[in-house]
Formats: structure tokens, C-alpha cells, sequence
């Protein structure tokens, strides 16, 4: 019973990797959209988010038939209840990677160094994602520890971001709109960061039990 149990545990980390490389994947066509003004780049994501959403309902539906089916131990439990709250957070983020998407068929080809900020952004981001999913699959408390100290840097580099956009909009009015159209996208890697953060949160009371703001 315990070994038909250890292996849909085994699945279940299986599916997370998959769902978190896919939200890395749908984050790196995101940054290199954006970099290269390329609207036929961002339009790769939407496909990635459906699959994204699909794994949400993969998941969902496994972790429900552990805790119905099997009797989890404690340790287990919060395994399978982190992995839960980690796939809601995991679809958020492919649904901002989509929103990213759709602001870059808006900016008309305009981008380059009015990005710099925003595409450091979107690296640091998804290291986090990464290394929270990772963290997750090896148990690894102090990975995940140190993914949510990472967030100060998505942090920074927002507000230089917002730096950036009212010195352009104070040099050129008529920017305006084009700054609040990067200023969205900063935002949605922003808190593309804070759901990186909620997973590695998970992690940590998946393995101690405790969970809280670090």
C-alpha cells in the first residue's frame, strides 16, 4: 500500500517540475518578447498558460485522490496540502506571463533600453520560480529560504523600474501611456516574484510544518 503510495508521490512532484518548467518557459518568452519588441514571440505564450492550466487541474485532481484514497501521515499531508496551494500560485503566474504577452502587442515595436529594468526583472523572477520548485521536489528548506530573500531583488528593481518611467514621462509627456504600459508589465513580473515567494513558503511548512513570513 505505502509503495503504491510513494509512487503517485513520486508522480505528483513529477507533474509540479513539469507545471514549474512551464512556467518558466512561458517567463523566458515573455523577457525575450519584450526585449525584442516581438509580438509573434508573445504570442507563443498563450498555448503554454492553457497547458499551465491544464496541469493545474492534473494536479489538483491527483492530490485529491491521495488524500481520499491513501492514508498520508503527517508528513505527507503537508506535502500533498503545500503542492495545492503551490498549483494555484503556479497558474497565476502562467496567467501573468499571458498578460505580459498581450501589453507587448500594444507597444507597437517600441522597446529597447526603456526595458533594461523590467527584463532584469524577469530573469530574477524566474530564478525564483525555479529554485521554489526545486526546493519543493529535494525538501530543500534553505533553497527555499533563500528564494524568498531573492524577492528584495525583484522588489528593487521595481522601484527602479517606476524610477525610470516618471523620469521618461517628466522629459516626455506624450510617453505617458507607452510608460504605463511598461509600468503594467514591471507589476506583473513583480508579483510574478511574490508567487515564487508563496510557493517557497509552502516548501518550508511542507518539510517543518511551519508556515510563515520570512
Amino acid at each position: 500500500m505505502r509503495s503504491k503510495f510513494d509512487e503517485q508521490l513520486a508522480l505528483l512532484n513529477r507533474d509540479l517540475t513539469k507545471m514549474g518548467s512551464l512556467c518558466e518557459e512561458a517567463l523566458a518568452l515573455a523577457a525575450k518578447a519584450l526585449a525584442n519588441a516581438d509580438g509573434q514571440t508573445a504570442a507563443k505564450i498563450a498555448p503554454i498558460d492553457s497547458e499551465i492550466d491544464q496541469m493545474e487541474r492534473t494536479i489538483e485532481s491527483l492530490c485529491l485522490k491521495l488524500l481520499l484514497q491513501q492514508q498520508p501521515v503527517a508528513r505527507d499531508l503537508r506535502q500533498i496540502s503545500a503542492a495545492l496551494k503551490m498549483i494555484t500560485d503556479m497558474e497565476r503566474i502562467g496567467d501573468q506571463a499571458s498578460d505580459i504577452a498581450e501589453i507587448i502587442g500594444f507597444l507597437n515595436g517600441r522597446i529597447g533600453t526603456d526595458a533594461q529594468y523590467i527584463c532584469q526583472m524577469a530573469v530574477a523572477a524566474m530564478r525564483m520560480v525555479t529554485e521554489s520548485v526545486e526546493a519543493y521536489v529535494k525538501r530543500d528548506v534553505a533553497m527555499a529560504e533563500a528564494t524568498i530573500q531573492h524577492d528584495d531583488v525583484v522588489d528593487d528593481l521595481f522601484l527602479k523600474v517606476k524610477e525610470s518611467l516618471i523620469q521618461m514621462i517628466s522629459a516626455n509627456p506624450k510617453d505617458g501611456e507607452y510608460a504605463l504600459d511598461l509600468l503594467m508589465i514591471a507589476k506583473y513580473f513583480e508579483r510574478i516574484g511574490d508567487h515564487a515567494t508563496n510557493i517557497a513558503e509552502w516548501v518550508v511548512f511542507s518539510v517543518t510544518g511551519v508556515h510563515e513570513q520570512v
